[in-house]
Order: C-alpha cells, then sequence, then structure tokens
C-alpha cells in the first residue's frame, strides 16, 4: 500500500462510511479508519516479530507484530492479510485465525502522528524464513512468546502501542509470568 492507496473510513461504531488516502488519514487528527494486524507463528511455536523501517512515518525502528496494514476499499480481510504477507515478508501464510475481532486502539507517535484504527488481529502459520521488504522491515526475529511478553514488560517503548496492547490481549503476558505452584 502507498500513500495514494485508499483506506476505508469507519464511524464510531465500527462501520465504513467512504474512503480517504492513506496520506490523508495518518495526521495530527487522525479519522478512525479499518486496518489489521497479524502474528505469524512457526512449526516451534515461537512468533515473527519485525522491526519497521527506518524511514516510516510513525515508530520508525520499533519492534512491532510479524506485520499489519489496511485493507483497500472492498477487498476482503484475509485477502488483505495475505497481500501484506507477501509484500512484506515474502510469506506464504497457513492457518490464518481471527484472534481478536474487536480491537481497537488511538496512539500518538513522538512525532505527533496519531493512528486510530479498528485493527482486527490475525494469526497465522509459517514455516520459511522471511524476506525482508526494506521499504517495510529492517529486521525480523524468531522469538518464543513468554520471551517477547518478557521483553515487552521490561521496555514497553521499544515496541509498537499495538503490539504492547495486542500481546496483553492474547496473554501473552501470561506466558511471561513465574509459574506459582499450588499446595
Amino acid at each position: 500500500m502507498t500513500d495514494d492507496d485508499q483506506v476505508v473510513l469507519l464511524d464510531e461504531d465500527g462501520r465504513a462510511i467512504g474512503t480517504a488516502l492513506k496520506s490523508s488519514v495518518h495526521g495530527t487528527d487522525t479519522a478512525l479508519h479499518l486496518a489489521f494486524s497479524c502474528h505469524v507463528v512457526n512449526r516451534h511455536g515461537e512468533v515473527l516479530v519485525t522491526r519497521r523501517a527506518l524511514d516510516k512515518r510513525t515508530w520508525p525502528g520499533v519492534w512491532t507484530n510479524s506485520f499489519c496494514g489496511h485493507p483497500r476499499p472492498a477487498e476482503p480481510l484475509l485477502a488483505a492479510v495475505r497481500r501484506r504477507a507477501d509484500y512484506e515478508l515474502g510469506l506464504t501464510l497457513s492457518d490464518i485465525e481471527l484472534a481478536l475481532p474487536l480491537f481497537r486502539y488511538r496512539a500518538t507517535d513522538a512525532n505527533g502522528i496519531v493512528e486510530h484504527e479498528v485493527c482486527p488481529v490475525y494469526t497465522a502459520r509459517a514455516d520459511e524464513e522471511p524476506v525482508l521488504n526494506p521499504l517495510e522491515v529492517v529486521d525480523a526475529q524468531w522469538v518464543e512468546p513468554g520471551a517477547l511478553a518478557a521483553s515487552i514488560i521490561a521496555t514497553p517503548w521499544a515496541f509498537s502501542p499495538w503490539l504492547v496492547l495486542q500481546a496483553e490481549q492474547l496473554h501473552l503476558f501470561e506466558q511471561a509470568a513465574p509459574q506459582r505452584r499450588v499446595s
């Protein structure tokens, strides 16, 4: 998706109300719009985290979930998820599941740009190594979910705000908590 692509605008109830250029909706007064996030897991149970390209307009260089994106008008969300997996990471996904259908957030980057999205969260599987698109991703690593949760707890500022919120709702933090025995 380029800044010339269209995104789907939403009302406060999450209903589509129109479209706008992507470049016009990511500013200091960002309209609510439709997006998605995806967490990719491999056969070892590791999750793929990526580091956003350094020239991204928002949250450059921070670690985030495997990939995110915006569906084009009239594009089914699953088609958009597959398109972005291929574009950003060169991955072909299997076992795509909707994990957080109602995830929604608003966050402001240090440069004042606001993200304001209804952002269904998916999980998927891929076993090949990613091929990074340098326009989107500068680094990627497969990590144990518990280790990721511990890192997010220790240094939340190093991660995208949507990943921090999604990790909590996906219960990753529970994996980082010490196991307690009940006697």
